[in-house]
Protein backbone atom coordinates (compact mmCIF):
# COMPACT_ATOMS: atom_id res chain seq x y z
CA UNK A 1 0.00 0.00 0.00
CA UNK A 2 1.14 3.32 -1.15
CA UNK A 3 0.79 6.53 1.24
CA UNK A 4 1.58 10.16 0.14
CA UNK A 5 1.19 13.32 1.58
CA UNK A 6 1.00 16.48 -0.59
CA UNK A 7 0.66 20.20 1.30
CA UNK A 8 -2.47 22.01 0.10
CA UNK A 9 -2.76 26.15 0.67
CA UNK A 10 -6.40 27.66 0.36
CA UNK A 11 -6.36 31.36 0.76
CA UNK A 12 -9.38 32.95 3.08
CA UNK A 13 -12.11 35.02 1.93
CA UNK A 14 -10.59 37.36 4.96
CA UNK A 15 -8.47 37.04 7.46
CA UNK A 16 -9.53 35.15 10.40
CA UNK A 17 -8.85 35.77 14.24
CA UNK A 18 -8.84 34.19 17.57
CA UNK A 19 -7.65 34.97 20.97
CA UNK A 20 -4.27 33.20 19.82
CA UNK A 21 -3.80 35.21 16.24
CA UNK A 22 -4.59 35.54 12.95
CA UNK A 23 -4.55 34.20 9.35
CA UNK A 24 -5.15 34.56 5.71
CA UNK A 25 -4.52 31.26 4.73
CA UNK A 26 -5.32 27.27 5.68
CA UNK A 27 -2.71 25.20 5.39
CA UNK A 28 -3.52 21.38 5.09
CA UNK A 29 -2.02 17.90 4.26
CA UNK A 30 -4.04 16.17 2.03
CA UNK A 31 -3.04 12.49 2.10
CA UNK A 32 -3.50 9.80 0.04
CA UNK A 33 -3.57 5.68 0.46
CA UNK A 34 -3.78 3.96 -2.49
CA UNK A 35 -4.23 -0.18 -2.56
CA UNK A 36 -5.13 -2.94 -5.17
CA UNK A 37 -5.59 0.01 -7.84
CA UNK A 38 -8.25 2.31 -5.22
CA UNK A 39 -6.71 5.41 -3.99
CA UNK A 40 -8.85 6.83 -0.85
CA UNK A 41 -7.91 10.38 0.34
CA UNK A 42 -8.14 12.55 3.75
CA UNK A 43 -7.44 15.46 5.00
CA UNK A 44 -5.91 17.19 8.11
CA UNK A 45 -5.05 20.65 9.59
CA UNK A 46 -1.94 20.87 11.32
CA UNK A 47 -2.20 23.05 14.70
CA UNK A 48 0.26 24.97 16.54
CA UNK A 49 -1.49 24.91 19.72
CA UNK A 50 -0.94 20.88 19.89
CA UNK A 51 2.88 21.61 18.56
CA UNK A 52 1.76 20.25 15.24
CA UNK A 53 3.73 21.77 12.05
CA UNK A 54 3.20 20.59 8.15
CA UNK A 55 6.92 19.27 8.78
CA UNK A 56 5.75 17.42 12.29
CA UNK A 57 2.78 15.72 11.03
CA UNK A 58 4.01 14.94 7.62
CA UNK A 59 6.68 13.16 9.11
CA UNK A 60 4.37 11.09 11.32
CA UNK A 61 2.38 10.18 8.40
CA UNK A 62 5.46 8.88 6.29
CA UNK A 63 7.10 7.32 9.68
CA UNK A 64 4.00 4.73 9.44
CA UNK A 65 4.52 1.31 7.64
CA UNK A 66 1.23 -0.08 7.40
CA UNK A 67 -0.03 -2.79 4.21
CA UNK A 68 -3.49 -3.54 5.50
CA UNK A 69 -6.56 -0.85 4.50
CA UNK A 70 -8.15 -2.11 6.98
CA UNK A 71 -6.24 -1.98 9.80
CA UNK A 72 -7.01 0.64 12.48
CA UNK A 73 -4.45 3.51 12.27
CA UNK A 74 -4.77 3.71 16.15
CA UNK A 75 -2.47 1.14 16.70
CA UNK A 76 -0.11 3.12 14.72
CA UNK A 77 0.18 6.61 15.78
CA UNK A 78 -1.48 8.87 18.65
CA UNK A 79 -4.61 10.83 18.48
CA UNK A 80 -3.87 14.26 16.34
CA UNK A 81 -3.84 15.82 12.57
CA UNK A 82 -1.56 12.57 11.47
CA UNK A 83 -4.03 10.27 12.59
CA UNK A 84 -7.00 12.32 11.47
CA UNK A 85 -5.86 12.34 8.14
CA UNK A 86 -4.72 8.93 7.29
CA UNK A 87 -7.91 7.42 8.99
CA UNK A 88 -10.17 9.26 7.23
CA UNK A 89 -8.35 8.36 3.98
CA UNK A 90 -8.50 4.83 5.18
CA UNK A 91 -11.93 4.88 5.38
CA UNK A 92 -13.11 7.04 1.59
CA UNK A 93 -10.96 3.78 0.42
CA UNK A 94 -12.92 1.06 2.20
CA UNK A 95 -15.86 2.25 0.99
CA UNK A 96 -14.44 3.04 -2.62
CA UNK A 97 -13.57 -1.66 -2.52
CA UNK A 98 -16.55 -2.14 -0.87
CA UNK A 99 -19.09 0.03 -3.65
CA UNK A 100 -20.82 1.57 -1.03
CA UNK A 101 -20.79 4.60 1.05
CA UNK A 102 -18.86 5.03 4.61
CA UNK A 103 -21.69 5.47 6.38
CA UNK A 104 -23.32 1.83 5.07
CA UNK A 105 -20.22 0.27 6.64
CA UNK A 106 -18.79 2.02 9.53
CA UNK A 107 -20.52 0.99 12.49
CA UNK A 108 -22.29 3.65 14.79
CA UNK A 109 -23.07 6.11 11.59
CA UNK A 110 -26.41 6.40 10.19
CA UNK A 111 -27.81 7.52 6.63
CA UNK A 112 -26.70 11.15 6.58
CA UNK A 113 -28.98 14.79 6.21
CA UNK A 114 -28.40 18.09 5.53
CA UNK A 115 -27.49 19.61 9.60
CA UNK A 116 -27.59 23.60 9.99
CA UNK A 117 -23.71 24.91 11.03
CA UNK A 118 -22.99 27.68 13.15
CA UNK A 119 -21.01 30.12 11.25
CA UNK A 120 -18.19 31.85 12.74
CA UNK A 121 -17.34 35.21 13.25
CA UNK A 122 -13.78 35.80 14.04
CA UNK A 123 -12.35 38.32 16.67
CA UNK A 124 -12.44 42.22 16.03
CA UNK A 125 -13.49 45.73 17.13
CA UNK A 126 -16.59 45.65 18.30
CA UNK A 127 -17.84 47.85 15.16
CA UNK A 128 -16.33 45.47 12.49
CA UNK A 129 -17.96 42.52 14.64
CA UNK A 130 -21.38 44.32 14.55
CA UNK A 131 -20.94 44.90 10.82
CA UNK A 132 -20.05 41.37 10.10
CA UNK A 133 -23.02 39.81 12.40
CA UNK A 134 -25.48 42.36 10.25
CA UNK A 135 -24.24 40.98 6.83
CA UNK A 136 -24.80 37.10 8.23
CA UNK A 137 -27.44 37.75 10.68
CA UNK A 138 -29.87 35.33 7.93
CA UNK A 139 -27.57 32.30 9.09
CA UNK A 140 -29.50 31.11 11.94
CA UNK A 141 -26.38 30.17 14.59
CA UNK A 142 -23.58 32.05 14.77
CA UNK A 143 -20.47 31.70 16.70
CA UNK A 144 -18.46 34.40 18.13
CA UNK A 145 -14.86 34.31 18.68
CA UNK A 146 -13.54 36.19 21.94
CA UNK A 147 -11.05 36.07 24.44
CA UNK A 148 -10.00 39.05 25.62
CA UNK A 149 -10.65 40.86 28.90
CA UNK A 150 -12.85 43.79 26.87
CA UNK A 151 -15.56 41.51 25.31
CA UNK A 152 -18.51 43.08 26.66
CA UNK A 153 -18.44 45.62 24.15
CA UNK A 154 -18.22 43.01 21.33
CA UNK A 155 -21.00 40.78 22.48
CA UNK A 156 -23.15 43.68 22.61
CA UNK A 157 -22.23 45.24 19.16
CA UNK A 158 -22.90 41.15 17.46
CA UNK A 159 -26.05 40.78 19.33
CA UNK A 160 -27.38 44.62 17.97
CA UNK A 161 -25.81 43.07 14.36
CA UNK A 162 -28.20 40.09 14.21
CA UNK A 163 -31.05 40.40 16.57
CA UNK A 164 -32.58 37.25 15.81
CA UNK A 165 -30.03 34.62 15.42
CA UNK A 166 -28.88 32.21 17.44
CA UNK A 167 -25.90 32.78 18.97
CA UNK A 168 -22.86 30.62 20.92
CA UNK A 169 -19.15 32.07 22.01
CA UNK A 170 -16.20 30.58 21.98
CA UNK A 171 -12.94 31.95 23.87
CA UNK A 172 -10.57 29.89 22.71
CA UNK A 173 -8.63 29.43 26.11
CA UNK A 174 -8.60 33.27 26.63
CA UNK A 175 -10.28 34.65 29.40
CA UNK A 176 -9.42 34.12 33.36
CA UNK A 177 -11.63 32.89 35.61
CA UNK A 178 -12.47 36.76 37.18
CA UNK A 179 -13.50 37.82 33.21
CA UNK A 180 -15.73 34.95 32.37
CA UNK A 181 -17.41 35.34 36.25
CA UNK A 182 -17.67 38.93 35.34
CA UNK A 183 -19.38 37.61 31.79
CA UNK A 184 -21.20 34.91 32.34
CA UNK A 185 -24.82 37.30 33.54
CA UNK A 186 -24.03 39.21 30.60
CA UNK A 187 -23.70 36.29 28.27
CA UNK A 188 -27.00 34.99 29.61
CA UNK A 189 -29.31 38.70 29.30
CA UNK A 190 -27.65 38.57 25.34
CA UNK A 191 -29.14 35.35 25.10
CA UNK A 192 -25.85 33.15 24.14
CA UNK A 193 -26.68 29.60 24.42
CA UNK A 194 -23.39 27.86 24.74
CA UNK A 195 -20.24 28.92 26.10
CA UNK A 196 -16.73 27.30 24.51
CA UNK A 197 -13.15 26.42 26.26
CA UNK A 198 -13.86 29.90 28.72
CA UNK A 199 -10.66 29.25 30.74
CA UNK A 200 -7.41 27.32 29.83
CA UNK A 201 -7.10 23.65 29.27
CA UNK A 202 -5.40 22.31 32.32
CA UNK A 203 -6.58 25.54 34.16
CA UNK A 204 -10.14 24.99 34.09
CA UNK A 205 -11.15 23.72 37.70
CA UNK A 206 -12.62 26.78 38.60
CA UNK A 207 -15.58 25.44 36.45
CA UNK A 208 -16.56 22.77 38.99
CA UNK A 209 -17.34 25.14 41.41
CA UNK A 210 -19.57 27.73 39.89
CA UNK A 211 -23.14 27.26 38.61
CA UNK A 212 -23.33 26.63 34.82
CA UNK A 213 -27.02 27.81 33.93
CA UNK A 214 -25.06 28.92 30.24
CA UNK A 215 -23.57 25.25 29.29
CA UNK A 216 -19.91 25.02 28.84
CA UNK A 217 -18.08 23.24 26.13
CA UNK A 218 -15.03 21.54 26.49
CA UNK A 219 -12.81 21.75 22.96
CA UNK A 220 -8.81 22.34 24.09
CA UNK A 221 -9.87 19.98 27.09
CA UNK A 222 -11.33 17.55 25.04
CA UNK A 223 -9.62 15.35 22.43
CA UNK A 224 -10.23 11.86 22.67
CA UNK A 225 -12.25 9.20 25.27
CA UNK A 226 -9.20 9.84 27.57
CA UNK A 227 -10.47 13.22 28.33
CA UNK A 228 -13.13 12.06 29.55
CA UNK A 229 -12.61 11.61 33.23
CA UNK A 230 -10.96 15.26 33.63
CA UNK A 231 -13.98 17.08 32.07
CA UNK A 232 -16.57 15.50 34.89
CA UNK A 233 -18.23 18.36 37.00
CA UNK A 234 -16.68 20.93 34.61
CA UNK A 235 -18.45 21.04 31.34
CA UNK A 236 -21.79 20.11 29.96
CA UNK A 237 -20.60 19.61 26.24
CA UNK A 238 -17.65 18.48 24.29
CA UNK A 239 -16.57 19.60 21.05
CA UNK A 240 -15.43 16.77 19.06
CA UNK A 241 -12.76 17.27 16.15
CA UNK A 242 -11.24 15.06 13.80
CA UNK A 243 -7.63 16.55 13.91
CA UNK A 244 -8.38 16.14 18.03
CA UNK A 245 -9.42 12.61 18.15
CA UNK A 246 -7.15 11.78 15.32
CA UNK A 247 -10.02 10.46 12.96
CA UNK A 248 -13.39 9.24 12.22
CA UNK A 249 -12.96 5.98 14.21
CA UNK A 250 -11.95 7.45 17.49
CA UNK A 251 -14.47 10.36 16.94
CA UNK A 252 -17.53 7.76 16.63
CA UNK A 253 -16.52 5.88 19.82
CA UNK A 254 -15.69 9.69 21.65
CA UNK A 255 -19.24 10.41 20.68
CA UNK A 256 -20.54 7.58 22.20
CA UNK A 257 -19.00 7.49 25.25
CA UNK A 258 -19.56 11.24 26.24
CA UNK A 259 -23.23 10.40 25.72
CA UNK A 260 -23.00 7.62 28.14
CA UNK A 261 -21.62 9.86 30.43
CA UNK A 262 -24.03 12.81 29.91
CA UNK A 263 -22.39 15.49 27.49
CA UNK A 264 -24.02 16.96 24.60
CA UNK A 265 -22.56 16.76 21.83
CA UNK A 266 -20.61 19.52 19.88
CA UNK A 267 -18.61 18.68 16.65
CA UNK A 268 -16.33 21.33 14.82
CA UNK A 269 -13.47 21.83 12.79
CA UNK A 270 -9.94 23.64 12.30
CA UNK A 271 -9.98 26.15 9.05
CA UNK A 272 -10.09 23.81 6.27
CA UNK A 273 -11.35 22.77 2.96
CA UNK A 274 -14.37 20.34 2.18
CA UNK A 275 -12.53 17.37 2.45
CA UNK A 276 -11.85 17.86 5.72
CA UNK A 277 -15.40 18.82 6.97
CA UNK A 278 -16.90 15.54 4.86
CA UNK A 279 -16.27 12.64 7.21
CA UNK A 280 -17.08 15.52 10.00
CA UNK A 281 -20.87 15.84 8.39
CA UNK A 282 -21.36 12.37 8.98
CA UNK A 283 -20.18 12.37 12.99
CA UNK A 284 -22.22 15.52 13.32
CA UNK A 285 -26.21 13.65 12.63
CA UNK A 286 -27.73 13.99 15.84
CA UNK A 287 -25.81 16.52 17.60
CA UNK A 288 -26.94 19.25 19.61
CA UNK A 289 -24.59 21.84 17.92
CA UNK A 290 -22.70 21.69 14.78
CA UNK A 291 -19.49 23.69 13.28
CA UNK A 292 -17.99 23.28 9.87
CA UNK A 293 -18.43 26.15 8.46
CA UNK A 294 -14.44 25.63 6.95
CA UNK A 295 -15.25 25.93 3.45
CA UNK A 296 -17.44 28.71 3.94
CA UNK A 297 -14.83 31.17 5.20
CA UNK A 298 -12.19 29.87 2.01
CA UNK A 299 -11.64 31.66 -0.95
CA UNK A 300 -11.20 28.50 -2.83
CA UNK A 301 -12.64 25.21 -2.30
CA UNK A 302 -11.31 21.37 -3.52
CA UNK A 303 -13.56 20.40 -6.57
CA UNK A 304 -17.07 18.22 -5.66
CA UNK A 305 -17.30 20.54 -2.39
CA UNK A 306 -19.87 20.54 0.00
CA UNK A 307 -23.43 21.91 -0.66
CA UNK A 308 -24.02 25.19 1.42
CA UNK A 309 -28.04 26.06 1.75
CA UNK A 310 -30.84 26.95 4.05
CA UNK A 311 -30.78 23.76 4.58
CA UNK A 312 -27.24 23.64 6.24
CA UNK A 313 -23.98 21.41 4.98
CA UNK A 314 -25.39 18.67 2.85
CA UNK A 315 -23.72 14.98 3.17
CA UNK A 316 -20.78 14.72 0.74
CA UNK A 317 -20.78 13.32 -2.58
CA UNK A 318 -18.88 10.23 -3.60
CA UNK A 319 -16.97 12.20 -5.38
CA UNK A 320 -15.47 14.10 -3.00
CA UNK A 321 -14.96 11.66 -0.26
CA UNK A 322 -16.64 8.31 1.39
Amino acid sequence: MDITVTPDTFPLAEAFTISRGSRTEAKVLTVRVTAQGITGWGECVPYARYDETLESVTAEIESVALDDPQADPRGLLPAGAARNALDCALWDWRAKAAGKRVWEIAPGLQSPKPVITAYTLSLDTPERMQAAAARHAHRPLLKIKLGTPDDMHRLEAVRAGAPNSRIIVDANEGWTAEVYGELATHLLRLGVEMVEQPLPAGQDDMLAEIARPLPVCADESCHDRASLPALKGKYDMVNIKLDKTGGLTEAIELRDAARAEGYRIMVGCMVGSSLAMAPAVLLAQGAEVTDLDGPLLLAEDRDNALHYDADGVHPPDAGLWG
